[in-house]
């Protein structure tokens, strides 16, 4: 199968078995944990086209397509069956960590609120044998906050000599992958170096959380429940922290359709749950999300704190002008007629394409750009608003979206936790622990970006 996103010839390799889509995954009942307690039957080996993604033979080598292929349901009840079957000694504490814009999709598909989904889905997973359960939010406030602090220091460094804007966001992996393995200079150096959200995710659950619960990391099989495949090949990359001795920080990403339909295939007697505290507390947070309309929304948050930061400035709401297409919007801060910020927000490879071709060209004129692979932002990725025909749901993907939209929004400024976890993980806001915890060192120049460039 090709990848939609390419038109090579080359482009055809698979990591997935053409019935997945139509596979089961057989999950116990309590009256079937008989003779062989915690024994889960006929699970489906749940890999992914390569077409899933972005990815294409450009971007994913044969050995990353083995190992993507490998982080499925599969994956994730073999330790579920070792928790059950082995001696203490070799059992796993089992964290899973959800993506905010994976709830709606839960909450679309059984008719729930989100925080009603949010505690059906959190109960459903214990149920199996999980002993954790957390959402990302805080590790987005930390990729946020320090997306923030890097564009306001690019800004200022910025020369026609040493260009340092664009600054590109780096929280989709897909899109990340693109501009290191195949696009290069003079696109990587515009990477911002803020990790994603899972990758900081995972330094806080086997690193703080490791520490807290007095763990080794090795010894906490980490699960991220996510709206995209990217996700998976996500897992597979970056330097870990060398606190984590060589453990990933995410061991196995299933997609928000994958757990689904887990759940729907099971039978187990569920009772809700609430969602389990990094910081120790008893109380359940409420859900929340981030400034944007379908992601973390990177753009409205770095635009407010610029404004302020360079300008004095105080933004409330900020207002989207569609250029090209929907997935095409623009944001500007002007005083006295003049342009002090232009801020966009491109979604999707053809969008992504277009700006590529400016930046090059010199003619590109925004200072910052939230770039997310997938049209319509993270609520479309297609671990979860695919239909059984390989096309978006446009009908799940509106109620989704309006879902998503009535969700509070909180500032990661105003987290308190996140704010003590500064001082107390990272030892200060400006120090070398954060600058090994929450950033990362981009790949090298990578192919040249000229035949190698994906056309459409």
């Amino acid at each position: 199968m090709k990848c939609e996103h390419c038109t090579r010839k080359e482009c055809s390799k698979k990591t997935k078995t053409d019935d997945q889509e139509k596979a089961s995954v057989d999950v116990p009942s309590p009256a079937r944990e008989g003779g062989e307690k915690g024994e889960f039957h006929k699970l489906a080996d749940a890999k992914i086209f390569l077409s899933d993604c972005l990815a294409c033979d450009s971007c994913v080598t044969a050995d990353e397509g083995v190992r993507v292929s490998q982080q499925n349901a599969k994956d994730f009840f073999r330790i579920l069956n070792l928790n059950k079957t082995c001696d203490t000694s070799k059992h796993k504490v089992l964290a899973v960590s959800v993506c905010p814009q994976s709830l709606p999709y839960f909450a679309a598909k059984f008719n729930l609120s989100v925080t009603d989904a949010s505690r059906r889905l959190c109960g459903f997973l214990k149920s199996l044998g999980v002993h954790y359960v957390f959402d990302t939010t805080a590790a987005a406030d930390f990729s946020i906050l320090e997306s923030q602090k890097e564009f306001v220091r690019r800004y200022r460094q910025h020369t026609e000599e040493k260009p340092a804007l664009p600054m590109l966001t780096s929280a989709c992996p897909g899109w990340v992958r693109y501009a290191e393995r195949v696009l290069g200079h003079p696109v990587t150096p515009h990477l911002c170096t803020a990790k994603s959200p899972q990758q900081i995710m995972g330094s806080l659950v086997k690193d703080y959380f490791a520490r807290r619960q007095n763990l080794s990391p090795d010894k906490i099989f980490h699960v991220i429940v996510a709206p995209c495949y990217d996700r998976k090949l996500e897992a597979l990359g970056g330097d870990p922290p060398t606190a984590l001795h060589g453990s990933r920080s995410a061991d196995c990403v299933l997609t928000s359709g994958e757990v689904v339909r887990i759940m729907e295939q099971s039978d187990l007697v569920v009772k809700d749950a609430a969602v389990d505290s990094l910081f120790g507390d008893l109380e359940e947070g409420a859900v929340r999300r981030h400034d944007g309309a379908s992601s973390d929304g990177y753009l409205a948050h770095i635009f407010r704190h610029a404004a302020k930061e360079l300008f004095s400035e105080d933004v409330g709401e900020v207002t989207y002008r569609t250029l090209r297409n929907k997935d095409f919007q623009e944001v500007t801060l002007e005083r006295d007629g003049e342009v002090l910020l232009r801020f966009a927000a491109a979604y999707g490879f053809r969008n992504i394409q277009n700006m590529v071709l400016k930046l090059k060209k010199g003619r590109f004129p925004h200072h910052f750009v939230e770039v997310l692979a997938c049209a319509g932002g993270c609520l479309n990725g297609r671990g979860q608003a695919q239909g059984e025909d390989g096309r978006t749901d446009r009908a799940l993907l509106k109620q989704m979206e309006g879902i998503y939209a009535d969700i509070p929004v909180r500032l990661p400024e105003s987290s308190s936790h996140v704010q003590e976890l500064y001082q107390e993980w990272l030892e200060g806001a400006d120090s070398l622990r954060v600058e090994e915890a929450l950033h990362t060192k981009r790949q090298g120049p990578g192919h040249p970006a000229n035949s190698r460039d994906i056309k459409w």
